[in-house]
């Protein structure tokens, strides 16, 4: 869990969509998402598309989408960057929260929204602002479902840790736990952080 970052103001957040919708043209559909991304579960991919369908007036950039497979152990890559210009998919490892995986096996078994519950949400975030945090750079995340929208009260962001990694895998078979945050390794962040960047879609599920 980070620090909560300061809100971004109604001004900030319509001046963002605006410039979204002159920069970023809507090339986020059913074809470009499944062509991008052929490896992941094609159910988790039909809900992303119906997110991004069903939020289209808050994501406005829609060159990049994220999607987080919950439903695959945290040993594997199951947070993949989906590039819909250019077709191409990069993946990631991440790590869910504690209240999800209270007896550390390494798999995800329930989602929560509530607030203390340090259980990883399910559902649409749109990405907001980055900031520097108690873990370094950071991005905050809006909750646009009702699974998910206590994540800004929750403080639950993107960040990095040092307990996720392919070292913390050779040490222990499994990455360590966030308090809900998508938390990377410190190899990934800058590259995550750089491309996801704001006023776009992220889907947890599984």
């Amino acid at each position: 869990m980070q620090t909560r970052p300061p809100a971004c103001s109604r001004r900030e957040l319509l001046l963002g969509a605006m410039a979204g919708a002159i920069a970023t043209p809507a090339i986020a559909g059913p074809g470009g998402l499944w062509r991008a991304a052929p490896g992941i579960d094609p159910g988790l991919r039909s809900r992303a598309l119906q997110a991004l369908a069903r939020h289209e007036r808050r994501i406005w950039s829609r060159d990049i989408v994220a999607i987080a497979d919950f439903g695959l152990p945290s040993t594997a890559m199951r947070f993949h960057l989906i590039d819909l210009q250019r077709g191409r998919t990069r993946s990631f490892l991440v790590a869910h929260g504690k209240g999800s995986d209270p007896a550390h096996d390494g798999r995800l078994h329930r989602f929560s929204n509530i607030v203390g519950s340090e259980a990883t949400s399910e559902g649409a975030y749109l990405t907001g602002r980055s900031y520097r945090g108690e873990h370094g750079a950071a991005r905050r995340l809006i909750g646009l479902d009702r699974t998910n929208s206590n994540a800004e009260d929750r403080a639950i962001v993107i960040h990095a840790a040092g307990y996720v990694g392919p070292d913390v895998l050779d040490r222990q078979g499994k990455l360590g736990r966030s308090n809900g945050c998508f938390v990377f390794s410190m190899a990934d962040i800058a590259e995550i952080l750089g491309r996801l960047g704001r006023g776009r879609l992220l889907y947890a599920g599984r």
